[in-house]
Formats: C-alpha cells, structure tokens, sequence
C-alpha cells in the first residue's frame, strides 16, 4: 500500500509542524521517517493514520484518501488497513492476552482466528510466557514486544510505528534491534518507522525521509540518501561532520576523520583525550565544529591543546 501526501500542511497554535508539497512513501517496503525531536515525525504518522486533520491538502493510502475539508474520518487503530504503535505503551489493565485479542474483537475476527493470531504473533515476539499476565505490569522491554505483537495480530496492510525502541535500556535495545528486521517482514507490509536515530533507520528500512522543521528535505532509497546528503540539514541528520575547506560545505561521513595527512586536510585543536578502555579518542575543534576523531592504537596521545592535522579520504560537497 503506497502513501502520498499532496500539499500537506498541519499547524499547531499558528505554527506549521509540517509542510510537504509532494511525497510518495512505496508500498510494500519499509521507510524510516528520520529527523530530530522536534521536526514533525509523529505528526507525519498521526495524519496518515487519520488521528489529525491537515490544515490543507490531501493524504492517499492506497484508495484512501484524507483532506482537510474532506468528510473523511481515519479513526486511527479502528481502521482495518492499519495498524498503530504507539511511543507510549498503551495498556488495558488486563491480561496481555485479553490486550492482543481487542482490536481483532472490534474488527470482527472469530474466536478461533483470534486466539491463532494471539498464539502465532507471540511465539514471534517472544512474549507466549507472558500471555496471561497483567499488560500493565509488564516491563519496559515486554512492553515494546507485545505492543508489536499487537500490530503483528491485526495483519494490516499499512504499518506505522513510533519511536518502537526509545527508552530501552542497551541490553534489551540491543536485542530488539536485532530482532526487528525479521519482524518486519512478518508484517508483509508497507511499514513507516519514526525513529532520530540514524543507526536503527539503516538497519531497519529500505527506504529514507529526512524530516527537518516539519519539511522533507530528502526521500528516496537509503543508499542515496546516506551516501549523497547534498544540503546540511540532511548530513547533521545522518551524523556527518559538516565542515568548511577552502570556502565550500563539506560532510564527512561518521567515522571518517583520521590523524595525520591526507586527501582532504584540516588543523584540529586537541581539547581531551578520552579512555574508551578498549581504544581512545581525541575530542577537539576543527574551527568552532567539534570532533571525535580516534587515536591510533600504540599511539601516545598528545597534548591538550595542541594542535595536528587530521584528514577525511572519504566526503562529499553540499550545496549551499
């Protein structure tokens, strides 16, 4: 199911928290929706999945369409061709059981199809021990599990999740991170994922959009998008350095500034050295942008306050 947002505006208290002439969202793949807190991410969702109202224009999902002098109501999670997870874990207060089997009650699923879902969607998260345990004692981590347990059981064609690993601690992060990819394509579904974290949008999605103050400032394929970030907002957002040489913007890739001379060179300042145990890394100024760049094993770190060189083989120009 494909998703299309037509001169999309939608304002809050006389600000606009989002603003897209033009996006189409493939179907049958998975979009990670990556910008800052802040820039309109959730919004976006909640206008797809009917829960706002834009302020002008007009969203299509598949033969759905949803305007904002449109009689059309999306009614959120009552939709048949979507499913909703929720940032904050939203629970009855009653068994995890009794929570996964609600929204196929209301979409008229037989008991029989109904527990089969519940079973089959909680072997595959991992939650079948939890099942006759109250929802709202579950931890953080089980929480997460059978809230996609949950969208799992519903089998809609339009998936849309919401920041579905924040707060986790890094065990259970690290876990989950793992284990989504094969979740998703579980869902054999159109699946968009609102994350800021530029790690969990490669690992997870096939498909990018950059979302800065509530406007797309890039779409497309993830090896595109990553690998030609073209305008500042888009490289901060997938964690390159931005950095002047020779009057021009430049955006070097994570990771890619090392010690000494090289293809393009900058002075950096030395302002810390930092014991990572298992290696160390100089922290410091190149101009008024700061850098992490990482110190050479067997290497005596310098002084601080220093200054060396530093160099980047791998970057690319950005318009201004």
């Amino acid at each position: 199911m494909h998703v299309e947002f037509h001169d999309v505006r939608a304002e809050r208290d006389g600000r606009v928290v989002v603003d897209i002439p033009s996006l189409r969202l493939h179907g049958q793949r998975t979009t990670a929706i990556l910008g800052p807190n802040g820039s309109g991410k959730t919004t976006l969702l909640r206008l797809i999945a009917g829960l706002e109202r834009p302020s002008a224009g007009r969203i299509q999902t598949g033969d759905r369409v949803g305007a904002a002098k449109s009689p059309y109501v999306g009614a959120g999670t009552s939709r048949p061709d979507l499913a909703f997870v929720f940032q904050e874990q939203v629970f009855l207060r009653r068994s995890v059981r009794e929570n996964l089997e609600l929204g196929l009650r209301l979409r008229g699923v037989a008991p029989a199809e109904r527990r089969a879902r519940v079973e089959e969607a909680a072997d595959l998260m991992g939650t079948a021990h939890l099942l006759d345990r109250r929802a709202d004692h579950l931890s953080g981590g089980e929480g997460r599990r059978v809230s996609l347990a949950r969208a799992l059981c519903l089998r809609a064609p339009l998936v849309l999740l919401d920041e579905p690993l924040e707060g986790l601690d890094e065990c259970t992060y690290t876990r989950l991170l793992d284990e989504l990819p094969r979740v998703l394509a579980a869902f054999d579904a159109t699946t968009l994922l609102v994350t800021h974290n530029r790690h969990e949008a490669l690992r997870l999605a096939q498909d990018l959009v950059v979302l800065v103050d509530g406007r797309v400032h890039a779409a497309g394929d993830k090896h595109e998008v990553a690998t030609e970030p073209r305008v500042v907002e888009v490289a901060e957002v997938l964690g390159y350095t931005v950095l002047v040489s020779e009057g021009r913007r430049v955006a070097i890739p994570p990771g890619a500034l090392r010690i000494g001379a090289g293809r393009l060179e900058f002075p950096m300042i030395v302002e810390d050295v930092i014991d990572l145990v298992e290696s160390q890394e100089l922290a410091g100024r190149i101009g008024d942008v700061r850098v992490h760049v990482a110190l050479p094993a067997g290497c005596t770190p310098p002084e601080r306050g220093s200054s060396l060189i530093v160099h980047a083989d791998r970057y690319c120009d950005l318009t201004t």
